[in-house]
């Protein structure tokens, strides 16, 4: 698929139009991989983070919020309950926290992998080069690094940099592949100043990237936040302000799986707050093969808030596991067993 033909769908309204581009996606799914729908337990380990993101919740600047870092045991229990659970992979999730230490954090992959047999996800942020490869030494087998836009100039404005240190995520994701990562990254739908040729970008780089696992979601603003405090200002020219709908994001992942039909997509949590009778299926109807299932404790959950009325902040990891399983098997998907890493074609 060509940027133009990627651009030409992003723009399409038409309802019997887009019936095409959903079929077109779900025959790559399933002739890639499979019908099965893999659980993957997210941990929401810490919600310190030293980045002033315009977007995001628990940033540095949020007074608001609470924080707290689960101590190990937390985390195993929760690891455990993925086990007894029945799913592949755990991924621990933080804000950018260097309260935790890159030994603890290396000993605490070695106890999951040395106790279980689950891939272990990490998504802790833009770390230094011997964290990452210290933790790939320890058993790590995957990092999730959302870029979340490709437009330079528009990231830089929503994304500043730590002093003296110029954020550079594509490097970051070469180099995770370079250690033997499986590589994640993604972007946010609808930005303020998102334009359409931007967003064509960032699917065109993912295909580029090579990237093994993809995560798209739309843009949902924190009241707390710089973003969130517009007042609807005009940042795109005319016509071109890409929408943070849940038409524009079941675009963005049908897209996504046809021009990367080998990745792992998962059907968001973000997703799921737009629409919670029925997001998560429509998104794995339409190209996506993921979801993840909240494990962390309520208590911590509702402080891990990037956007506000998240959907299921209040359900049980239990609850969770069988409203996901339920939400499969209704469009007729299977539950997947194993680490359920990408799956590349024999050349």
């Amino acid at each position: 698929m060509t940027r133009d033909e990627i651009l030409y769908w992003l723009k399409e309204e038409d309802e019997q139009r887009l019936k095409e581009l959903w079929r077109q996606a779900d025959t790559v799914r399933h002739e890639n991989v499979g019908d099965e729908v893999h659980l993957r337990g997210l941990i929401e380990i810490s919600n310190y983070c030293v980045r002033e993101c315009g977007y995001c919740g628990i940033r540095v600047d949020n007074k608001e919020i609470g924080r707290y870092r689960m101590t190990e045991d937390e985390i195993m229990e929760c690891v455990h309950e993925a086990v007894q659970y029945g799913y592949g992979a755990v991924v621990l999730q933080s804000g950018e926290d260097y309260g935790i230490k890159t030994r603890w954090l290396a000993d605490l992959v070695r106890k999951i992998k040395s106790e279980t047999e689950m891939a272990v996800t990490l998504s802790l942020g833009e770390r230094p080069d011997e964290d990452l490869v210290a933790w790939r030494e320890a058993g790590a087998n995957r990092y999730l690094l959302r870029f979340e836009t490709s437009d330079r100039e528009l990231y830089e404005r929503i994304h500043p940099s730590l002093p003296g240190k110029r954020s550079d995520r594509f490097a970051i994701l070469r180099r995770l592949k370079e250690l033997g990562y499986e590589a994640g990254s993604g972007v946010m739908i609808g930005i303020p100043g998102q334009t359409y040729a931007s967003l064509t970008q960032d699917i065109d780089t993912f295909r580029e990237l090579d990237l093994d696992m993809i995560g798209v979601g739309p843009y949902i603003p924190h009241p707390s936040t710089p973003l969130g405090q517009l007042n609807d200002e005009q940042l795109a020219p005319d016509g071109e302000q890409v929408p943070n709908t849940e038409a524009m994001t079941y675009k963005v992942i049908a897209l996504t799986r046809i021009v990367c039909p080998e990745a792992n997509i998962p059907s968001t949590t973000a997703l799921a707050t737009l629409n919670l009778a029925a997001g998560r299926e429509l998104g794995l109807s339409r190209g996506a093969n993921i979801v993840m299932p909240n494990l962390t404790p309520p208590k911590y959950r509702v402080m891990y808030e990037i956007y506000p009325a998240k959907a299921c902040i209040s359900e049980t990891a239990n609850d969770c596991r069988y409203c996901m399983h339920r939400r499969i098997l209704s469009i007729g998907r299977e539950v997947g067993s194993g680490q359920g890493g990408r799956r590349k074609r024999q050349n």
